[in-house]
């Protein structure tokens, strides 16, 4: 089994490196990463320049855009055929609930799934986390698994391991997107050089909504959440009354709504 690994915090972040020395053990892996720190970056591609790629002592790849760069180079231009899986991380803190939106671990995995391999997204709880082993040992279940079975059941999943040695770990839980709670704003920082009033975001961690079967509610009681993702992000429950609605106030040619 080949394994592409990747993720946003950059090559030389403690995730990465404990999950390649993790999937090595079981499996060819290629490291493909960005040069720096991309957390945040969500699904942004370089467009406006030529991306470098350099090959670390560690034989890691290392390439001076954004994670979603690194897949699309890696399964495009870099490997000289597809890998079998994709794992990307071990994110430094969780990637739970809506915050998947913005997450560069998400978007490599999901870049990847873009292109027709299976993926996983694996992100370590906490704010300060630690037991990159224990994430390291979810990704290695994961993947053999997957070698066993020959096919994901979700194509994308994204997994959130609580902050915990193993023995303290209830097990694995199949999971839905929990929601933020709305409790930040954006904080002054300042001006800049022209004297322009300067701001920072995301000054504090969210918080969340309750929810059963939610990722949230998993790592609060200690279950490793695996959450099956999917990039349509159509509002199937709203199609109907979309297209009768837009067939009273903008008829169409026909004078019938459409509904795909």
């Amino acid at each position: 089994m080949h394994i592409l690994v990747m993720n946003d915090d950059g090559y030389q972040a403690p995730g990465i490196a404990a999950l390649a020395a993790a999937l090595g053990k079981i499996a060819k892996i290629t490291v493909v990463a960005p040069d720096k720190n991309h957390s945040g970056a969500s699904n942004s591609l370089t467009l406006n320049r030529s991306l470098r790629v350099a090959q670390a002592e560690n034989g890691f790849y290392h390439v001076d855009g954004t994670p979603t760069d690194c897949a699309y180079l890696a399964l495009t231009a870099l490997l000289d055929k597809p890998p079998d899986l994709v794992v990307s991380g071990i994110n430094t803190g969780a990637n739970l609930g809506d915050m998947v939106i913005y997450s560069g671990t998400v978007a490599a995995a999901m870049e990847a799934y873009f292109l027709g391999v299976p993926a996983i997204a694996i992100s370590l709880a906490g704010h300060d986390p630690r037991h990159y082993a224990t994430a390291g040992a979810v990704a290695v279940d994961l993947a053999k698994a997957f070698a066993r079975a020959e096919a994901l059941p979700a194509q994308l999943v994204n997994v959130n391991v609580p902050d915990l040695a193993p023995h303290d770990i209830l097990g694995f839980r199949a999971t839905r997107l929990g929601r933020r709670r709305r409790n930040d704003r954006a904080e002054a920082d300042g001006h800049s050089p022209n004297g322009e009033p300067a701001y920072r975001l995301a000054t504090k961690l969210p918080g969340f909504l309750p929810g059963e079967g939610t990722d949230v509610e998993a790592i609060q009681q200690a279950w490793i959440s695996v959450t099956p993702l999917t990039f349509d992000m159509t509002d199937d429950g709203c199609l109907y009354g979309l297209a009768q609605w837009l067939g009273a106030v903008v008829p169409s040619p026909a004078g019938s709504p459409v509904i795909g």
